[in-house]
């Protein structure tokens, strides 16, 4: 994934883009960040690795907690559009997931559910099945494919 021309689509199309990302801890925001000007475009990054903080800062619902947990494309959901309703952007994506170690049967680990939000388009969600390649891995694996979304969602914007 070539992030400076995601950077530059988002900058030529006037986009700006959120982040919500609970296993990756901020990797998607640091990956945007490392280009020099990417402050014309990324508007703020919510680190919520919390069920806390994914309530208030994104607005996610208890009640989706408990229905489906964290790990699920419900919370995805809420957190793409919770991340764009507390920003000042256009797009926004958002991962939910279990890195590992560890994991159960119902939520192995390597799963990961990602979200993608814009002020023009229903939000979308999947669910990836990375499988345990490792907490590092998995949370590299992550990153990638949130950005390959953002990028996705700027072409669909266009």
């Amino acid at each position: 994934m070539n992030v400076a021309a995601l950077l530059d689509r988002a900058k030529a199309q006037g986009v700006m883009i959120a982040t919500a990302e609970s296993c990756t801890g901020g990797m998607v925001t640091a990956a945007l960040t490392d280009i020099p000007g990417s402050s014309a475009v990324v508007d703020r990054g919510f680190v919520t690795y919390t069920n806390e903080a994914k309530q208030q800062m994104l607005g996610v619902r208890a009640g989706t907690l408990a229905a489906h947990g964290a790990v699920s494309k419900e919370v995805a959901h809420e957190m793409a559009n919770g991340a764009l309703e507390n920003s000042n952007a256009q797009l926004a994506v958002s991962i939910t997931g279990i890195a590992g170690p560890g994991g159960s049967e119902f939520k192995p680990e390597g799963r990961v559910c990602f979200g993608l939000a814009s002020d023009s388009q229903q939000t979308l969600t999947e669910t990836v099945e990375f499988g345990a390649l490792g907490r590092d891995n998995v949370r590299r694996a992550a990153r990638d494919h949130a950005l390959a979304l953002l990028s996705q969602g700027l072409l669909s914007l266009a």
